[in-house]
């Protein structure tokens, strides 16, 4: 079955995902880490002029395939769904956004409302950086957690 005329797919692009295991690596080891309930961001500066997106729910943190499954789903959802608040940002990112088996159980709003949270602390920590301070989250931390609200 072809696709109807005129109708353009909203599907994340494979040029903004991440794929390669190395390129999951390079964000882990040298981004910034983001805490909250239901998920957790690591985010590197990259030079392309858009966002990439890597996901992972293993199953020690989310659980059996089907849910793994659901949950990369929502976070994709959630990702490219987010294009405004992501745009506020001065720079482009690549993110790895790990799954919380707390993801699972959360509603719509609880899932933006918490992505939101992290987009703006990356935007403070941007602002700060701008103006000389230090940062809140230092590139390759693994501390200061969202509060749980």
């Amino acid at each position: 079955m072809t696709a109807t005329p005129g109708k353009r797919s909203e599907a994340l692009p494979k040029r903004c995902r991440l794929s390669a295991r190395a390129e999951f690596q390079k964000v882990y080891a040298e981004g910034q880490r983001y805490d909250g309930r239901l998920m957790a961001a690591f985010l590197r500066k990259n030079e392309f002029g858009y966002h990439r997106l890597g996901l992972t729910a293993s199953t020690k943190a989310v659980g059996k395939s089907v849910d793994r499954n659901r949950a990369r789903r929502l976070l994709r959802e959630l990702f490219r769904r987010s294009g405004m608040e992501l745009s506020g940002l001065q720079r482009q990112y690549d993110w790895v956004i790990n799954a919380k088996r707390a993801l699972l159980n959360s509603n719509e709003e609880l899932r933006f409302r918490e992505f939101r949270k992290i987009v703006e602390q990356v935007a403070r920590n941007e602002r700060e950086r701008d103006r000389g301070s230090s940062p809140t989250v230092r590139e390759g931390s693994n501390t200061k957690p969202m509060s749980p609200r």
